[in-house]
């Protein structure tokens, strides 16, 4: 279990969630590993199947303490709340927001701005823990135009234009990312992004990580009492969590593109892991699929300090500090969206 600001999330899959005078109390197989006071808690997060009992539930209720359910894998299942909730005054405020063409674009510069700051540290890092094995002055190149794209995101007065400055990011990103491929070159060539559908091995998996951290990214923003579907950034339609592609944009580098270099350099997944379908999409085998979700999760548990709260989290639970953060914005708690910044 861990507390982020006032939100308690219980990770353990076994966990079963009691009450205990004024306290919520955490047990694991009938020992009890955890207990908080609820008069410190705005909200609980449950990624377990165990359940919580009725007067746990109850008491949240009375409290207006959100009580959240999430898969293990972090699909969102549910939200109980009680009678009165300030989720509407909140998302009311985003609607509101997402409608102001200058308020929604002070946060999608910094989504932006925290997707091109973190893809220009990971080739950072590959150039220092690789150097030797790529071409380190071509990434460098890369890298500074990366720091220059962030300053000109900073400035960007239309949408549109901050489309063309991340688009452009994005397109230099991605034409040195085979550099960082180390391994099985020949089976994993990378000549460039593309999708619907994939074309080759490294993007079939990259196409498949971002929808994997779409989905938790859209249940982190369903917790905090959020629409994800009403985004800054990304136009809405019909059954697209735009608000979720805002804030996957900041996460796609460090986590999910990362992911899949280890995978290939790694040798976790290898050439017979793919299959070609006769209209040219590449698609994973369903045993290297169960491997892949496998890794996924093993990554989302692995810990960092989070560079805004400077506490120890785990990956798995950046998207649901993000959300957190975006929401203390939107209730006027922070002066500004606090993008996520990896270095």
């Amino acid at each position: 279990m861990k507390k982020l600001l006032n939100t308690l999330y219980v990770t353990s899959e076994d966990s079963y969630l009691s009450l205990d005078g004024e306290n919520i109390v955490v047990l694991d197989k009938e020992r009890e590993i955890g207990r908080l006071p609820l008069h410190n808690l705005e909200g609980i997060v449950s990624f377990g199947y165990r359940g919580t009992s009725p007067a746990l539930m109850g008491a949240c209720a009375e409290r207006n303490i959100s009580l959240c359910f999430v898969s293990p894998s972090g699909r969102f299942l549910a939200r109980v709340t009680g009678r009165v909730k300030g989720n509407v005054v909140l998302r009311d405020k985003q609607y509101r927001t997402c409608m102001d063409e200058a308020a929604s674009l002070e946060i999608a510069k910094n989504c932006i701005t925290g997707k091109v700051h973190n893809a220009r540290w990971v080739l950072e890092r590959a150039v220092r823990d690789h150097g030797m094995q790529i071409d380190a002055e071509k990434v460098k190149r890369a890298s500074l135009f990366l720091k220059d794209a962030a300053l000109r995101i900073r400035t960007s007065e239309s949408k549109d234009r901050l489309r063309g400055y991340e688009g452009e990011a994005a397109s230099v990103y991605f034409g040195i990312f085979d550099e960082m491929i180390l391994q099985q070159k020949k089976d994993f060539a990378f000549s460039g992004r593309n999708k619907r559908p994939p074309t080759d091995n490294v993007n079939a998996m990259l196409s498949f990580v971002y929808t994997l951290l779409t989905n938790n990214i859209a249940a982190a923003l369903e917790t905090v009492g959020l629409d994800p579907y009403v985004g800054v950034f990304h136009t809405e339609r019909p059954g697209r969590v735009s608000l979720a592609l805002d804030l996957i944009e900041e996460l796609r580098p460090v986590l999910a593109d990362r992911f899949v270099l280890s995978m290939v350099n790694k040798k976790i997944v290898q050439r017979g892991d793919f299959l070609k379908k006769e209209n040219g999409a590449v698609l994973m085998k369903e045993d290297a699929r169960r491997r892949f979700l496998t890794e996924w999760q093993n990554r989302k548990k692995e810990t960092l300090t989070h560079p805004y709260l400077q506490e120890k989290v785990e990956w798995g639970m950046v998207p649901y500090v993000q959300a957190m953060l975006l929401a203390r914005y939107l209730r006027g708690d922070l002066d500004a969206y606090p993008p996520f910044l990896w270095k």
